[in-house]
């Protein structure tokens, strides 16, 4: 995470490489601004989630989701169950794949903004 006040070479030279990549992709430079916090917040907030949840692999999903459905009020949380059930506990279900999901959202959304041309936002 980039919090540091003096952050060190490798990341200083990171982030110029990203905004590079945007500028000459046509972002302006706002929008290359905002792009860089869009994907720098999504990317870690991802990571803070990925290390702060109860499952360490794929198959631990059925073990701690089924132990969250077994402790949930029954009929208060219909949406929430509906999403153990009838998604999280299908076979082959990996939580890691909604990074990709989210990222292409991101992207897609970055890209349209870009094609629309100048950004009016500071």
């Amino acid at each position: 995470m980039d919090s540091r006040r003096a952050p060190g070479p490798a990341t200083l030279r990171h982030h110029d490489a990203v905004l590079g990549v945007l500028r000459e992709a046509g972002f302006t430079l706002p929008m290359a601004v905002h792009a860089v916090s869009l994907i720098d917040s999504y990317v870690g907030g991802f990571v803070l989630q990925e290390a702060n949840l109860p499952v360490a692999k794929p198959d631990d999903v059925e073990e701690v989701a089924g132990g969250i459905l077994k402790d949930l009020p029954a009929g208060e949380l219909p949406y929430l169950t509906e999403v153990i059930v009838h998604h999280a506990l299908r076979p082959g279900y990996d939580h890691t794949s909604e990074f990709g999901y989210g990222l292409d959202l991101i992207l897609d959304a970055l890209e349209a903004r870009r094609s629309k041309g100048p950004d009016t936002a500071a």
